[in-house]
């Protein structure tokens, strides 16, 4: 099967011939001795190996994107044994973090963007994932495939765009978008999107507002696009195991005397040999997989949630027809580095905040700390598999303030309507140290492939990464996300495992309950790195 076709980019420069569009190599491994990339890259789709697999399992930790699109691309190419694990029961939390469910990936919405700037291999993933996101709405509303719950008036994207904006007084010329601009209001005016160069109306206030419109974007529901995800791969013959017991990972197994990965061990006590593993495990891959060390480590944004009422005009004025999913200053440090979304059909609005990146140290077997998630769903586990501490209910006082600053000045009319935050949440992601996704096979260990490093804006591409986990490793994207060492006298994006003596642990003090009351010293914190 040929790749997904690739659309340019609406309303943008000309680019490069996409690197990402040549077709895949067809790979079917017989052993866990194959190496996956073994073919040259081929003029047409070609058969590498004449037999599938006996069993390719894909390990699902905490309903992660990775491994709901690996199972579904795996699926699509002609595998026939795919298995996907997850310790929760996503079949009945429906992909939902209201009702329990632990991931990031499990979420009411997600940026979609095209917007890189230099890092092309991500606008060009951008241009192939939009469409796919499309076809789907177009699945779901022609009935060809509703997953249970579903109706044909669900969608999984609102594809209204999304809008990157600053308080500055400029940008880059090669990314200004300045709303103050005549030529720019009636441009966005006549294409219909008004609303978009202008979110929060800061101009009626006589604020600077500046930013980057991405017209190709907008904003993934989460948990519909998930249960999509899931059914579309079953439909394809994927099998998924949910539960403490047989969705479970307790440990890897080996082959006899060897460093080869033969398959897992669920809490069950059962083994499911494996051709191939696949670990992608979300915010609790550099736990269970301390060989990530340097290169990977859990970090935790924060959420705060607003229910606006049903006979509120909030409803109307956050909706899809009056503003879009939107970033608010990022790379500013501790006082920026916020996003939200439009409000949601039970009429939830959600505002996140990155500006500060928090840790969770915590020391391990091995006697090394590492941050180690715990939600409010779940406490953190030592190793992966001890329960430590207490759930995590609430989130930094630094965030708390962030947010309810942006809405003083940004949104008023949510204070004015006597709206408060609702609820919170601690999400958890991978963060790598060059803020790259990391994608390859672990190195001296056949038969286990990571797939990881998310660092907060893996979602968008749900519909088509997994088209590139373990296909051919000399791909542009894929060459990026190689494993790796940073290099000697390289200073990384993000600065991994400070653990709690971190320079910048005192901007994590304190956590705090909805109302913004300090309640106890929190964790540790690190800086913002680049926004991708």
């Amino acid at each position: 099967m040929a790749l997904l076709e690739v659309l340019a980019l609406s309303q943008a420069s000309q680019l490069p011939p996409n690197p990402l569009s040549f077709p895949p190599c067809k790979l079917y491994p017989h052993t866990t001795e194959q190496v996956l990339s073994t073919c040259e890259r081929p003029s047409h789709p070609v058969d590498c190996c004449s037999d599938p697999p006996a069993h390719y399992l894909s390990l699902l930790e905490l309903a992660g994107i990775f491994s709901l699109s690996t199972a579904l691309h795996l699926a699509r190419r002609g595998y026939t044994n795919v298995t996907v694990f997850d310790r929760q029961t996503c079949d009945e939390l429906l992909y939902s973090y209201l009702d329990g469910a632990d991931g990031a990936s499990a979420d009411m919405n997600k940026i979609v963007r095209s917007a890189y700037g230099a890092r092309i291999e991500y606008q060009m993933l951008s241009e192939e994932a939009i469409p796919e996101w499309k076809s789907w709405n177009e699945d779901i509303s022609t009935g060809v495939t509703i997953p249970p719950g579903m109706n044909k008036s669900d969608r999984v994207v609102i594809a209204n765009g999304s809008v990157s904006l600053s308080v500055h007084t400029e940008l880059p010329p090669w990314k200004m978008l300045d709303i103050t601009s005549p030529r720019h209001r009636e441009l966005s005016a006549s294409m219909g999107i008004g609303y978009a160069i202008e979110p929060s109306r800061r101009s009626a206030r006589g604020l600077n507002n500046v930013g980057v419109l991405d017209s190709t974007g907008g904003m993934a529901i989460a948990d519909k696009a998930c249960r999509f995800a899931q059914h579309k791969a079953e439909k394809l013959g994927a099998k998924f195991l949910f539960g403490s017991e047989a969705g479970n990972f307790s440990s890897l197994i080996y082959r006899d005397g060897s460093t080869t990965v033969a398959g897992i061990k669920t809490g069950d006590g059962k083994i499911h040999p494996a051709a191939m593993t696949t670990m992608a495990c979300g915010g609790w891959t550099p736990v269970l997989l301390p060989r990530l060390d340097g290169l990977c480590e859990a970090t935790a944004g924060n959420v705060a949630l607003f229910k606006t009422p049903t006979e509120s005009p909030l409803r109307a004025r956050l909706g899809p027809d009056n503003s879009l999913a939107w970033m608010w200053n990022f790379r500013e440090g501790a006082e920026g580095g916020l996003y939200g979304f439009l409000v949601d059909e039970n009429g939830w609005f959600k505002i996140g905040y990155r500006g500060i990146k928090y840790t969770n140290p915590m020391k391990h077997a091995d006697g090394k700390e590492r941050s180690t998630p715990g939600t409010r769903w779940s406490a953190a586990h030592r190793d992966g598999r001890d329960p430590v501490d207490d759930k995590l209910t609430d989130f930094p006082k630094q965030a708390h303030a962030a947010i309810t600053k942006f809405l003083a000045e940004n949104l008023p009319e949510i204070g004015g309507a006597g709206i408060g935050i609702t609820k919170t949440r601690i999400c958890w992601h991978t963060d790598s140290f060059h803020n790259h996704f990391v994608v390859d096979r672990m190195p001296q260990m056949q038969g286990l492939m990571v797939t990881t490093g998310g660092s907060g804006h893996a979602f968008k591409y749900l519909s088509n990464i997994g088209n590139w986990a373990g296909v051919d490793m000399s791909r542009p994207a894929m060459q990026v996300w190689r494993w790796r060492s940073l290099p000697r006298g390289q200073s990384p994006v993000n600065k991994l495992m400070a653990g709690p003596r971190s320079d910048a642990a005192p901007a994590a003090k304190g956590i705090c309950d909805t109302a913004g009351r300090c309640i106890e010293t929190w964790r540790s914190a690190k800086s913002s790195p680049v926004a991708l």
